[in-house]
C-alpha cells in the first residue's frame, strides 16, 4: 500500500491525458536535443578548435532572448499556447535537417553554424515561456510543482541518454547523424499536441496590442513580488556564473582529461544522471510545495560543487561531481520554476515565465562569453572554480538575509 501511495505522489501530474501526451513527446524529443547538443559542441570543436568560437555560438543560440523575450512574453499572454508551441517546435525541426544535410554533404562551415544558432535561439525564445506556461493549463496548480518535477525528470533523462547515444554515434558515424535524430524526434512533440484535448471555455475577450503597456505592466508587477523578483535574480547569476557546462565541459575533456567523445558524451551522461534523480526527489516531494531552504540551498550546493571540480583533474571524481551539480541545478532550477508560477496570476503568466526564460537563458550570451574567455586565457578547471565562487557569495549573502522576505519569514 505504501509503494502504491509513493507512485501516485511521483506520477501524479501524468492523470491528466494531455500532460501524459506532452509527457510521451517530450521524452523522445528531449534526447534529439541532447544528441545535437554534444554533436554541435563537438562539430565545433573540430571546424575550429577553439574553445572562445563554441562559446560564441552558445552565445548567439541564445542571444535573442535579450532583444524578444518582453514582446514573447505579450504574445503568449495573447495569442493559444499549444498554436505557438507546435510553430516552434516545426521551426527547430527544420533548422536540426538544415544543419544535418550540410554535414552529411560535407560543406558545413562554422559560419552556417552561427546562422542556424541564431534562428534556433528565436524559435526557443517564444518556445521555451510558452511551454513553462502551458503546464499549468494542463495540469492546474495542485499538480504544478509535480509536472514541474517530471518534466525536469525527463528532460534530464534525456540529458543522461542523449549524450551517451552522441558520444557513440560521432565515433562511428560523424556528428551528421545527430542532427538527423534531432529532427526526426520533433514529430513526437508536433503529433502530441495536435492529439490534445481542453474543455470548451467561454471566447475570451481579445485586447488590442499595447507591447510597451504590457511589457511594463509585466515587469511592475515583479518588482511588487519580492519573491518573484530574488528568485529571477537567482536564476540569472546561476544561468551566467553556474550554468556553463556544455562549453566548458567538452574543452575539460579534451584539453585537461586528454579524452574523446566517448568519454564527454559519458561525462555528459553523469550530470545528466544527477539532475535525473533531482527530479524525482522533487517529484516525491511536490505535495509539500517548494521551499526556500530547497531553493537556496540547492543554488550554494551547485556553488560548491563548481570550486570542486575546479581543483582536481581525475577523470572519475569529474564524473562524480558532475552527478552532484546535475542535482543541486535541477533543484535549484525546479524550485524556481514552481515559485515564480505559483506566485504569478494567469492573466501575467506569459509575460513573466518570458522574464524568468530571459535569466535562465537569454544572459546565457554572457555566461557562454565569460566561460569561453576564460577558459582560453586560463586553465579550464579555474573557470569553473570562479564561476562557483561568484554565484557562492551571491546566495551566500541571500541566505543570511532571507528573513527580510516576507514569504520566507516563516521558513
Amino acid at each position: 500500500m505504501q509503494v502504491t501511495s509513493v507512485i501516485k505522489t511521483l506520477f501524479s501530474a501524468l492523470r491528466h491525458r494531455n500532460f501524459r501526451l506532452f509527457f510521451a513527446g517530450q521524452l523522445v524529443s528531449l534526447i534529439g536535443t541532447w544528441m545535437q547538443n554534444v554533436g554541435q559542441a563537438w562539430l565545433v570543436l573540430e571546424l575550429t578548435q577553439s574553445s572562445f568560437k563554441l562559446g560564441i555560438v552558445s552565445a548567439l543560440q541564445f542571444a535573442p532572448m535579450l532583444f524578444l523575450s518582453f514582446p514573447a512574453g505579450v504574445l503568449i499572454d495573447y495569442f493559444p499556447k499549444r498554436r505557438l508551441i507546435v510553430t516552434a517546435q516545426a521551426v527547430m525541426m527544420f533548422l536540426a535537417l538544415t544543419l544535418a544535410l550540410l554535414d552529411f554533404s560535407g560543406t558545413v562551415r562554422y559560419w552556417h553554424i552561427l546562422i542556424l544558432a541564431t534562428v534556433l535561439g528565436i524559435a526557443n525564445t517564444v518556445d521555451m515561456p510558452a511551454r513553462q506556461s502551458f503546464i499549468i493549463e494542463m495540469v492546474g496548480k495542485e499538480d504544478l510543482m509535480n509536472a514541474i518535477a517530471l518534466n525536469s525528470s525527463i528532460f534530464n533523462a534525456a540529458r543522461a541518454a542523449g549524450p551517451a547515444i552522441a558520444g557513440l554515434l560521432i565515433g562511428t558515424f560523424g556528428t551528421a547523424v545527430c542532427f538527423l535524430v534531432n529532427g526526426l524526434s520533433y514529430l513526437a512533440v508536433i503529433l502530441g499536441l495536435y492529439m490534445m484535448k481542453f474543455e470548451e471555455s467561454a471566447p475570451r475577450h481579445r485586447r488590442p496590442y499595447s507591447f510597451g503597456g504590457d511589457i511594463r505592466e509585466g515587469l511592475q508587477y515583479i518588482r511588487t513580488k519580492p519573491v518573484i523578483l530574488i528568485t529571477i535574480l537567482l536564476v540569472a547569476v546561476v544561468g551566467v556564473f553556474g550554468a556553463n557546462f556544455t562549453v566548458l565541459v567538452p574543452v575539460f575533456v579534451r584539453q585537461e582529461l586528454q579524452r574523446d567523445a566517448a568519454a564527454f558524451g559519458l561525462l555528459m551522461s553523469c550530470f545528466g544522471l544527477g539532475a535525473l534523480l533531482g527530479a524525482l526527489s522533487l517529484a516525491l516531494l511536490s505535495r509539500r510545495g517548494p521551499t526556500p531552504a530547497l531553493l537556496l540551498g540547492g543554488g550554494m550546493g551547485l556553488s560548491l560543487t563548481l570550486i570542486a571540480i575546479g581543483f582536481q583533474n581525475s577523470y572519475a571524481v569529474t564524473a562524480v561531481l558532475l552527478v552532484l551539480a546535475g542535482w543541486f541545478l535541477v533543484t535549484f532550477f525546479s524550485m524556481a520554476n514552481t515559485t515564480i508560477q505559483l506566485e504569478t496570476e494567469d492573466r501575467l503568466r506569459g509575460r513573466v515565465m518570458s522574464i524568468y526564460t530571459l535569466t535562465f537563458g537569454g544572459l546565457t550570451p554572457f555566461g557562454s562569453l565569460f566561460a569561453g574567455a576564460v577558459a582560453h586565457w586560463i586553465k579550464t578547471p579555474l573557470t569553473f572554480a570562479l564561476g562557483g565562487l561568484v554565484s557562492g557569495i551571491v546566495f551566500f549573502v541571500v541566505i543570511m538575509n532571507r528573513r527580510k522576505v516576507p514569504a520566507w519569514r516563516e521558513e
